[in-house]
C-alpha cells in the first residue's frame, strides 16, 4: 500500500513538473496533498521559514499566519502591507490540502469597509485614558487588531484592507515541498525563474504582490505588448513592477521599455546596475528630465521608486532589463518614426525576452489614423506590421486623482498638478482582459489598475537624497 502511494505521488509530481516548467499560468484548481495533513504539515512549516516569512502558529488547528512585510520590491515608499494565514484542510484521511488567504493592507482608502470610520455606539468609543498618559482606552477586540497591525513608518495611516484566497501561493508551496515529501529529490516541480546572464544564483522565493489576472497567458518569448497609460498615477508604475517580478519569477526573462528620453539610457542602466545607495540615487536624479518645467507624469515618485524595485529584482539575481525610447525633440510623425525604430532595435536584438513596453496611449495603438489625422501612424501600428507577436492594452482603471499637464483655460500654457480622473470601477483588483478582436483604435483589451492615486514629481519627494526632507508639496499645479 504504502509503495502504492509513493508511486501516486510520483506521477502527480511528474505531471505537475512539466506543467509548471511549460505554462507560467497557475492552474486554476486545487493542489492536493497525496498525502496526510499530519504527515504534510511540518514540511509547511519548513517552507515558510525558508522563505524568511516568520510566522506564528495555532498548533492545536494547524493554521499559522505570518507576520506583516512590505510589498515586494524594497520600495522606498511602499503603501501596501501583507501577510498569509495558511489553513491546513483535510480532503480524505489520506489526502490533504491548504488554503491560504492573502490579506492585504493599504493606505490607500478604496479598499476600505463602508462604515469603518463610523462609532455604533459607546461600548466602541475610543477615549484618552484617565491617567493622561495619553494611550486609549481600547476593547480586548480592538486591542488584539492593534497589535496585530503592519510595523513600519506607514503602519499609522493604514486605511483598509481586504482577504482573498492565493491559489498561486498555494501552488507554488506545493511545488516547493512535494518533491520532499516523496522524497524523490532528481524530481523538481518548482517553476524555474529567469536568471539573469551571469548571476550566480536567483532566489526560490520573492514575494510579488497578488498575481495579476490574465497577466502570463500574454507573456511569450518575441513577443511584445504595449500598454497605454495614463501618466502621473501611483498604480500603473506598481503595476509594471509587480507584472515583472511575477514573469521573471515564474522563467520568463522580461525587458521594460519606458517612454523616457534616450539620452537617459546610460543613467537608468548604470542606476539599476548599482547598489541603490544615497550616490546611485543622485546621480540618476540628476538628469533634467527629472526637473522639466512641465513634469507630466512620467517622472513621477511612483516611476522613480519602480526603477528602485526593478532594481531590487535585478540585484537578485533575476532576468530584469530596461530600455528608454523616447525622442522628445521631435514631434508627429518623424517622432512615432523614431519610437518605433529605438523599440525595433531593442526587440530584433533579443528576440528570446518578452519585451513590456509602457507609453501615453496614443503611441500603442496598432491602427492607423487619429480624430485630427486620418493618415496618422502610430509606434503599435510600424511595429505591428514589422514583427510577428505584437499586442496593445489599453488602461482602464476606477476613478481618483492623476498628475496631469493639461492646456490652461485659455489655452496658453499648460497647467500641471493633481487633477480628477474619471474612470469605471471594476473591483480593486489587477487584471489583464483581450477581446475577441482589435477596436477601432487598435487596442486587443485592457489592463485595469483599480482607483487610481496621483504620484507627484519625484523631486518634490526629496527622492535622490533619502536623507533629505521632503519639498512641501504645491497646492495646485506647478
Amino acid at each position: 500500500m504504502r509503495s502504492m502511494v509513493k508511486m501516486g505521488w510520483l506521477a502527480l509530481l511528474l505531471a505537475v513538473g512539466c506543467a509548471g516548467r511549460q505554462d507560467l499560468e497557475t492552474p486554476d484548481y486545487e493542489a492536493i496533498y497525496d498525502v496526510p495533513l499530519e504527515e504534510m504539515w511540518p514540511s509547511v512549516r519548513e517552507y515558510f521559514t525558508a522563505a524568511n516569512l516568520p510566522y506564528r502558529e495555532d498548533r492545536g488547528s494547524l493554521v499559522l499566519e505570518t507576520e506583516w512585510k512590505q510589498e515586494f520590491g524594497g520600495s522606498k515608499i511602499a503603501g501596501y502591507w501583507h501577510r498569509y494565514m495558511v489553513i491546513g484542510k483535510r480532503e480524505t484521511p489520506t489526502k490533504s490540502k491548504l488554503w491560504i488567504i492573502r490579506i492585504t493592507k493599504s493606505v490607500n482608502k478604496a479598499l476600505s469597509q463602508p462604515g469603518k470610520e463610523l462609532d455604533w455606539g459607546i461600548a466602541a468609543a475610543r477615549t484618552a485614558d484617565s491617567e493622561g498618559s495619553g494611550s486609549l482606552n481600547l476593547s480586548p477586540e480592538d486591542e488584539a487588531a492593534r497589535l496585530s497591525f503592519p510595523v513600519g513608518e506607514n503602519a499609522f495611516y493604514m486605511e483598509s484592507g481586504q482577504g482573498t484566497r492565493d491559489l498561486t501561493m498555494e501552488w507554488r508551496v506545493f511545488r516547493g515541498i512535494m518533491p520532499k515529501l516523496a522524497k524523490k529529490q532528481a524530481v523538481s516541480a518548482e517553476q524555474q525563474v529567469a536568471k539573469a546572464p551571469g548571476a550566480k544564483e536567483a532566489p526560490t522565493f520573492t514575494e510579488c504582490g497578488q498575481s495579476i489576472l490574465g497577466l502570463k497567458k500574454l507573456a511569450k518569448a518575441g513577443g511584445v505588448l504595449l500598454l497605454g497609460e495614463l501618466h502621473g498615477t501611483q498604480e500603473v508604475p506598481r503595476f509594471i513592477a509587480q507584472s515583472v517580478c511575477q514573469l521573471v519569477t515564474a522563467g520568463m526573462p522580461v525587458t521594460v521599455g519606458l517612454e523616457l528620453p534616450v539620452e537617459n539610457e546610460e543613467r537608468i542602466t548604470t542606476f539599476l546596475q548599482s547598489q541603490g545607495g544615497e550616490v546611485d540615487w543622485l546621480k540618476l536624479m540628476e538628469a533634467p528630465f527629472w526637473r522639466s518645467p512641465y513634469p507630466d507624469g512620467r517622472g513621477s515618485e511612483a516611476v522613480a521608486n519602480m526603477l528602485e524595485q526593478l532594481r531590487h529584482l535585478r540585484a537578485q539575481g533575476l532576468d530584469v532589463a530596461v530600455f528608454v525610447y523616447d525622442h522628445p525633440k521631435l514631434s508627429g510623425q518623424p517622432r512615432e518614426d523614431a519610437l518605433t525604430k529605438t523599440v525595433l532595435s531593442q526587440v530584433k536584438a533579443k528576440p528570446e525576452r518578452f519585451h513590456l513596453v509602457v507609453s501615453g496611449n496614443v503611441h500603442p495603438r496598432t491602427a492607423k489614423g487619429l480624430p485630427w489625422d486620418k493618415q496618422y501612424k502610430p509606434m503599435g501600428y510600424l511595429l505591428k506590421d514589422q514583427l510577428d507577436d505584437v499586442m496593445a492594452l489599453d488602461m482602464a482603471y476606477d476613478s481618483g486623482t492623476a498628475w496631469i499637464c493639461a492646456a490652461d483655460t485659455q489655452g496658453r500654457k499648460l497647467d500641471c498638478g493633481v487633477k480628477e480622473a474619471k474612470g469605471k470601477d471594476n473591483g480593486d483588483r489587477f487584471f489583464m482582459h483581450t477581446w475577441s478582436s482589435a477596436n477601432k483604435d487598435g487596442y486587443h483589451g485592457v489592463f485595469y489598475v483599480g482607483h487610481v492615486t496621483a504620484s507627484e514629481p519625484a523631486v518634490l519627494k526629496g527622492l535622490g537624497n533619502p536623507n533629505a526632507s521632503a519639498a512641501p508639496s504645491p497646492a495646485s499645479g506647478l
